[in-house]
This record gives structure tokens, sequence and C-alpha cells, in this order.
């Protein structure tokens, strides 16, 4: 870990989830809330690695968090999956009202304009013990926005990147692990989203819906935690093509870390807990260092982690403990000739360079 550390901006956090639905308390360090969390919860999630303690001891001085539910009558595993629509949209609010909680009580600073942006960057560089955490509120599947209508009001809360689909078929598109595209109201709901400025993230988007939505929609996009088909097989990866296309349009893709999203051997189908990965941060730097090379340079790679989104330690990165650890990339990167500009660019700088474009 770097002496002075680095500015972190993490993509993608679904700390709304993890406070809410799994019922963990995110003011107390990693490892008391291992010790509170039940067995059942243990088994189904993992090891916690995200607080806010540790988002602190990391310098991970800015997130998207993320408010996270989608129509999916069959998932019995996540609790995010719901049976009609206007659950999602009260699962939606009600991490929004967790983060407004937490900034309420001095933990979260939400980030609503690029001057938000610059007060929170500039507080983070020489952060002191009780400096707020810059929120940028994200939307993993657009299903708790009800309809187009709907977006000018969740744009007015704070509401800044959305991905339309998540697993399997949302009310706008399909998404991981169907075959599909764009859904009848797809594209009014994008064009919502571009009247109101709000980057479309590409994340779990099915291949044909990616094209799709590249095709009809013409505003900011970025994929806020994607990895590369060309490392690690599968449609939930982003081909060259697709990370060719984003770099054109001037977007970020931040690295995620689920393992299996790192690690061509993991078996989904057996439990964290019965399997060790051969994953490491030198693993999520090559998909880093992948989407560098594609670029021809680093202005569009970044983080976006994914930790604690349904999965914990046991299923990360295997010299990770805990979300603070993301400083060690400082090192790996260097080790690779990445110049301190193209580091602090991958760690925040590309995420932060996009946000200001996309508002002023």
């Amino acid at each position: 870990m770097p002496d002075r550390p680095y500015l972190i901006l993490d993509s993608h956090l679904d700390l709304g989830f993890s406070a809410i639905q799994v019922n963990r308390d995110l003011t107390q360090p990693a490892a008391t809330v291992r010790i509170h969390d039940p067995e059942p919860v243990k088994r189904s999630f993992g090891s916690c690695t995200v607080t806010f303690p540790e988002l602190r001891k990391g310098s991970i001085g800015i997130i998207f968090g993320t408010v996270m539910s989608r129509t999916d009558p069959n998932d019995q595993w996540t609790r995010t999956g719901m049976y009609v629509q206007s659950q999602c949209h009260g699962i939606g609010k009600g991490h929004y009202a967790f983060y407004k909680a937490m900034e309420r009580e001095g933990v979260l600073r939400f980030i609503h304009t690029a001057q938000d942006l610059d007060e929170v960057v500039s507080a983070w560089k020489n952060p002191a013990p009780n400096t707020p955490i810059g929120l940028v509120l994200a939307m993993e599947s657009a299903d708790p926005i009800l309809d187009p209508d709907q977006v000018p009001e969740w744009y007015d809360i704070g509401l800044r990147i959305v991905s339309i689909s998540h697993y399997g078929t949302s009310s706008y598109c399909h998404g991981t692990g169907t075959e599909g595209g764009l859904l009848p109201r797809g594209k009014p709901l994008l064009d919502a989203l571009k009247k109101a400025g709000i980057i479309v993230d590409l994340t779990h988007t099915t291949d044909q819906a990616f094209w799709e939505i590249l095709d009809h929609y013409d505003g900011p996009v970025a994929a806020s935690h994607h990895n590369c088909r060309a490392l690690t097989p599968g449609q939930r990866q982003l081909t060259d093509d697709m990370i060719q296309a984003i770099v054109e349009r001037g977007g970020v893709i931040g690295a995620a870390f689920d393992a299996w999203m790192l690690d061509p051997e993991w078996k989904r189908q057996l439990p964290c807990y019965e399997q060790t990965t051969k994953a490491t941060l030198e693993t999520v730097a090559n998909h880093i260092d992948h989407v560098c090379q594609l670029a021809g340079n680093a202005h569009h790679a970044g983080i976006g982690t994914d930790l604690d989104g349904g999965f914990g330690q046991e299923q990360s990165p295997r010299d990770l403990n805990t979300i603070a650890d993301l400083q060690n990339l400082v090192g790996i990167l260097n080790g690779r000739g990445y110049k301190e500009e193209e580091v602090r660019n991958i760690l925040s700088g590309n995420w932060i360079r996009l946000l200001k474009d996309t508002w002023t």
C-alpha cells in the first residue's frame, strides 16, 4: 500500500442492498460485521468486505452507490428479485432513503453537480477523520423507474447513472443470462435518460441489447462493473468490439472483482466456500491493462468492484481482505509501467472526467 493513499472512486457498490436486504450495519468495521452476520447470511453472501470504515481506510472517497431491484419472481437468493415493478420502486426508494440517512449522519455526501464533485475531490486531498464519502446515486436495473415520465423525479433526487437491465428480463430490456434486446418500453426510457443528462450504464446487457442501445442512444455511456471477454469467457463480459465502442463514445469501464468474472475456472454452481479462486489483484490489473491496450491510453479504465454485491471475500481476489486493499493496485500498476498520472486516472480520474463532461 502506498505511503500516501491515492483517491479511489469505486463505480459500483450495492451498499443499500447490503444494509437493507442483507441487514448489515455498515458503520462498523468489516471484522465486526463478520462476527454479527448470522450463519444463513454467511453462507449466502460470504464474508463482508465493504463498510464505511473500510472505504475510509482505503481512501475510497467517492462511490457510485446503487439502488438495486429488478422484476424476477424466480430470485430466491439475492432478495432483490420482485414480482412486480411497483415492488422494485419501493425497494429502490428504500435504498435511497438509507443513503439520505447516512448523509444526515455525516457519513455520506450526495454529489449532484460538477461543483459538488470538485468540493469532494478537494476535501479528499487531505481528508479529516470525518470527511464524508462522496456518493453518486446509481441504479442497477431500471425497474425502480416506473415509467419514462418518472425519470425527472429520480434525477431531482440525485440519480446520475442507470443500467437498463440486470439479471433476467427487466421491464425495459433483456439482461444477463437471457437472449434478446430492448423491449418496447426501452427506447422511450433511453430518450428520457438522454433528456435528463443521465449516463447509461451498459453493464448486464445482452449482446443484442448492447448494440441496440448504442444505435438508439447518443448520450453518455459507461460500463460500471464489467470485465473483458477475451480474458474471461462468457456473456457477462465485454467483447473487444464492445470495449472499443465504449471508448469511442468517451466512456469508462470499471473493472469488477467477482471471481467468476476473473477466473475462468470458477464454478458458479458450487458454493464459494467449497472452492478457492486463482484470481488476485494482478488478475484485475490484467483486465484494466486489456482495456488500456485496446484504447491506446489509460483514459477509459476504472474501478467498479461490485464488492459485497451478493458475494463476499471468498469470491473476491484471494489477496483482498476488504475494500481497503484497493490501494495495493497502485504498486501493481506502477510495476507494469503505468505512470503516476495514469494510475490516478484509472483509480478515480477517468470517472471524474466522465461525470464532469456529462454535467457541464
